[in-house]
């Protein structure tokens, strides 16, 4: 029996989200060129730091409704900093040599450290030192522990299904066009002016569970056949030909899932759906964001709320030239639309077909080719 090669084999299951099936060590060799991709991304928010005290004089954003043109400059970086951070990370997740994967990771720990000195949140350098530690702690922790990989994982199928959350997004216009008329509610804007932020990130943490606790357990029932026993069927053969795994025969008898690599396999399909219906979600609240910058001003705001809203808003410990309760009303219609959509990709027929059968299949070719590497390890 030929045996694949042991590194591309986990590498394989690696990149596809599912650690839990190789073995322990490998998940803490070369951590840390596996962690670049991650630490690209926090290079980017430290240079953007640097470019905002730059710009600023001041480590923390605070720009009044009136920005100036040096602010309005800031306020672009922060609009670009997630897009830009997330093309870093995807451009080096490209990179395949392991010693360039160094190289980018030390590249990126020398612009945080840079950021730590002449940028950062705070104007003490040992303040910025810490937190940078501890992001990058757990940057580390999260690829050893296998946490990082699943993520990376998740993140690759929501974009590579772009196309199919804009048909997500045309099938829930009937919502979209009923919270159109929640957005025009003035007790709505009263109570986005009234409630805490805390209390609201509360309910939509407690709106996003049960979301989540919902799919969860739908996906369970779409999984169990798959959990049981991966059937291989032919066509596995031509799709396995290209990887570690291609010529080696299907044995009966593989060894069956255990319990960390069934809740590895339940948290994949769970997090590929989450990542989906949560990029709509966010593009909904987007539009909306921008709708009420168009439409919202000082006097309907007082209006709406009573006098009670701020014309500066707070997010993220930043003051923002944007209304308090138009950030607070987009983060709720956000998750109600969440909550909607997820109930729907559960029941829709349209979308099971054409993204979470594709998913099933492509899970269970991957435990087929687990099968595969246990039996050829066993029989060696």
């Amino acid at each position: 029996m030929t045996s694949p090669d042991r590194f591309a084999a986990e590498r394989w299951f690696l990149v596809r989200g599912l650690p839990a099936v190789v073995r322990r060590s490998a998940l803490v060799r070369r951590v840390w060129g596996r962690s670049a991709p991650a630490l690209a991304g926090l290079a980017v928010v430290a240079a953007n730091s640097i470019l905002v005290v730059e710009l600023s004089g001041k480590h923390t954003i605070d720009i009044d409704g009136h920005p100036t043109v040096t602010e309005g400059f800031v306020l672009a970086l922060i609009v670009l900093l997630v897009p830009l951070a997330g093309l870093a990370g995807w451009l080096v997740s490209r990179i395949e040599t392991p010693l360039r994967r160094v190289l980018a990771a030390n590249v990126s720990l020398a612009v945080i450290l840079l950021g730590c000195f002449f940028g950062g949140p705070s104007p003490r350098v040992i303040v910025n030192l810490t937190m940078s530690a501890i992001a990058i702690a757990l940057i580390v922790i999260a690829t050893a522990s296998g946490v990082g990989s699943i993520l990376g994982w998740a993140a690759r199928d929501t974009m590579s299904n772009l196309a199919l959350a804009s048909g997500m997004f045309v099938r829930a216009l009937p919502v979209v066009l009923l919270t159109f008329l929640v957005f025009f509610n003035t007790y709505v804007w009263l109570m986005a002016a009234i409630v805490s932020r805390e209390r609201l990130w509360l309910a939509i943490g407690f709106l996003f569970l049960i979301a989540a606790a919902f799919m969860v357990s739908s996906t369970l029932e779409r999984v169990r056949p798959i959990l049981a026993a991966p059937d291989a069927v032919p066509e596995d053969e031509d799709r396995l030909a290209d990887t570690p795994f291609g010529g080696i025969p299907d044995q009966p008898g593989a060894d069956p899932l255990s319990g960390p690599e069934r809740a590895n396999v339940v948290f994949v399909v769970a997090a590929s759906q989450v990542g989906q219906v949560l990029t709509v979600a966010l593009a909904t609240g987007a539009i909306f964001f921008v709708l009420g910058l168009i439409v919202v001003s000082p006097p309907l705001l007082a209006a709406w709320t009573r006098d009670a809203g701020s014309n500066d808003g707070h997010f993220l410990g930043m003051i923002l030239p944007v209304p308090d309760p138009l950030i607070q009303t987009t983060m709720m219609l956000s998750a109600i639309t969440f909550m909607y959509l997820s109930a729907k990709a559960v029941t829709d027929k349209e979308y099971r077909s054409q993204f979470l059968d594709p998913l099933l299949d492509n899970l269970r070719l991957t435990l087929v080719a687990r099968d595969r590497y246990r039996s050829s390890r066993r029989g060696h």
